[in-house]
């Protein structure tokens, strides 16, 4: 059972609202945490609560919005950092 799992998904993910996407996901799932751009194109993002949800949020983040095309997805698990909301982050 993951506390957290960080996520990094790569394709076509910027400037189709993958960020937006996934804190309306997130949040729709009751998940904690941020997403953010990464400078290279690819988009980050750390998840935690229910593993379920967090099942959830990854399944679904392999579709991503309508605009999006995602070629994979780096999942690893963490220990949790008790994020008390799931927001944006800066561009890293």
């Amino acid at each position: 059972m993951a506390a957290a799992r960080h996520l990094f998904i790569h394709g076509r993910v910027q400037g189709v609202f993958y960020r937006k996407w996934a804190m309306q996901t997130a949040r729709q799932l009751g998940l904690t945490g941020w997403v953010r751009n990464r400078t290279e194109g690819s988009v980050e993002a750390w998840i935690e609560g229910d593993p379920a949800a967090q099942d959830a949020f990854v399944a679904r983040a392999r579709r991503g919005p309508p605009a999006a095309s995602v070629e994979s997805i780096d999942v690893t698990e963490e220990a949790a950092r008790h994020y008390p909301i799931f927001e944006q982050h800066p561009t890293a």
